[in-house]
């Protein structure tokens, strides 16, 4: 069992042991990590998992709160709603196959292209300040060379973009394919930051879709979200192409001597 697993368990038995309800607050995040016997960045992904299904909700600059105490009282396996077998099944395929990645950010173009079109005609100042913080956070885990945590950032960022959508079918789709997204991010910006200029060019990228967005301009939203995800496809294209490359003068290597 992943250890995001085991702390949503625990959380979820934090919760209703304690009788939280809807709108409740969870303890704060350095006191939680003491109890549980985790570290930040695992008790982060657990929340963003139960964030990501509507279990909870982390608001900015107040903390998480309780969103379905109903689910978790009626013992709704969540480990099934974010760890389900297409999901189990796409996993292990993305890490040996490029051409699955690839599949994943295709998607991503059909899907975030939409949604950021809308979300330039309906997001509300809460959702600009969300999209925002995420920027934010993304940019300051990249300057300090986390590549974890600005992955999960970057899941986050294009996750609110989906929530200012203010569409629920658009935004349930962005939500079943989070994780999956999540895990191509890591795989693609692992290989991303190989170069500064992948780096800079992400940065300008993500601030160019916040700002058409804050612009309400539809079109220059869905235009920034394509060349982003188009950049990704290639770049990441580039670098295993060049890491196959290597494999094979490798093993021809090892075969001569």
């Amino acid at each position: 069992m992943k250890v995001a697993t085991q702390v949503i368990e625990q959380l979820i038995s934090l919760i209703d042991r304690e009788g939280l309800k809807n709108g409740d607050r969870l303890p704060a995040e350095r006191h939680l990590c003491e109890r549980l016997g985790v570290s930040r960045t695992a008790l982060r992904e657990a929340i963003q998992q139960m964030n990501s299904v509507g279990i909870t909700e982390s608001r900015i600059g107040s903390g998480t709160f309780v969103k379905d105490v109903q689910t978790i009282k009626q013992r709704q396996p969540l480990v099934t709603l974010s760890d389900n077998l297409i999901l189990q099944t796409l996993t292990p395929l993305l890490d040996a196959d490029p051409l699955y990645r690839l599949d994943v950010q295709e998607a991503r173009i059909v899907l975030e292209g939409g949604t950021a079109w809308y979300a330039a005609q309906r997001a509300t100042k809460q959702d600009i300040e969300k999209i925002r913080f995420y920027y934010e956070q993304l940019a300051n885990s990249q300057a300090h060379g986390d590549t974890e945590q600005a992955a999960i950032a970057d899941a986050n960022f294009h996750l609110a973009i989906a929530e200012a959508s203010q569409n629920a079918v658009l935004l349930q789709m962005m939500k079943n394919v989070f994780h999956l997204m999540r895990h191509n991010v890591v795989l693609a910006r692992r290989k991303i930051y190989t170069e500064h200029y992948g780096f800079e060019t992400l940065h300008t990228q993500h601030m160019a879709m916040m700002n058409a967005i804050i612009a309400c301009d539809s079109e220059l939203a869905r235009k920034a979200v394509g060349e982003h995800i188009e950049f990704v496809i290639k770049q990441v294209a580039k670098i295993d192409e060049a890491t196959a490359r290597r494999q094979r003068v490798s093993r021809l290597a090892t075969d001569v001597f």
